[in-house]
């Protein structure tokens, strides 16, 4: 299938591995040109190199941070069309876990406030341009209760409903904005969470596997594609079928 952006020009944040990264090669296999971040010079650029991207050393966790890897992303490949908000996890924890409400405001940095630096810095110039595409990658656990992720949960819930408002905002202008919402994929982050035997933990995934980033990316590429225009404002679970609920 066709996409329809090949030609087109995008940023992802924090895609020197994982989801980041599986997203930036499937938009790079569209024929979009992607300019990706991370803040390891090495990883990052063996990474570019491998894949055909350009990278930039740049830290998306903060709002400083994530408005500079736009504007030299920008800089690198001229405007804009597609942005990929998306940052490392808080750590992982419950309610006993963090006493101290400072906890909260660095997790809100790091996964609500940056992606909201980021649409601030990108989609007034797709609004003027009349084209548009912003995915933010969030969490499941953004979804569902996860006590052992309370940071997490807290701060990609304010990105769900963020997104959510800027898209009723802006679709008159040809911009789309979604949330993906992964489940439990092969990542750095996954191990970090549960250590390294994975197997009990894809066990429990009804599809009997956890996630693979190239699929992650595949989903990605498809909202941010021309067949997509009219996908909007949407929180769409990626997790091999692990949600319970029903909405």
């Amino acid at each position: 299938m066709d996409l329809g952006i090949a030609g087109r020009r995008a940023a992802v944040a924090a895609a020197s591995a994982g989801l980041g990264l599986g997203v930036a090669r499937a938009l790079a296999a569209e024929g979009v040109e992607v300019v990706i971040c991370g803040r390891d010079p090495d990883r990052l650029h063996a990474a570019a190199e491998a894949h055909g991207l350009v990278g930039v050393v740049a830290d998306v966790g903060t709002p400083a941070g994530a408005t500079a890897f736009v504007a030299a992303a920008t800089e690198a490949v001229g405007p804009l069309d597609i942005v990929v908000a998306n940052a490392g996890g808080p750590p992982g924890g419950g309610f006993a876990d963090f006493p101290d409400v400072q906890a909260y405001t660095d997790a809100f940095t790091l996964n609500a406030a940056s992606t909201i630096a980021t649409c601030q810095a990108a989609v007034p110039g797709m609004c003027e341009r009349g084209w548009g595409r912003v995915v933010a990658i969030t969490s499941i656990a953004a979804r569902q209760s996860s006590p052992g992720l309370i940071l997490s949960a807290t701060a990609r819930a304010g990105v769900t409903g963020f997104a959510k408002t800027l898209a009723t905002v802006v679709a008159p202008h040809g911009v789309t904005v979604n949330t993906l919402q992964p489940g439990l994929h092969a990542t750095d982050r996954l191990r970090a969470l549960y250590g390294g035997d994975l197997a009990p933990v894809a066990a429990g995934i009804p599809v009997g596997a956890l996630g693979r980033p190239e699929d992650f990316g595949r989903v990605a590429a498809f909202l941010c594609s021309d067949a997509a225009r009219f996908v909007t404002g949407t929180a769409l679970l990626v997790d091999g079928g692990a949600y319970p609920g029903l909405s």
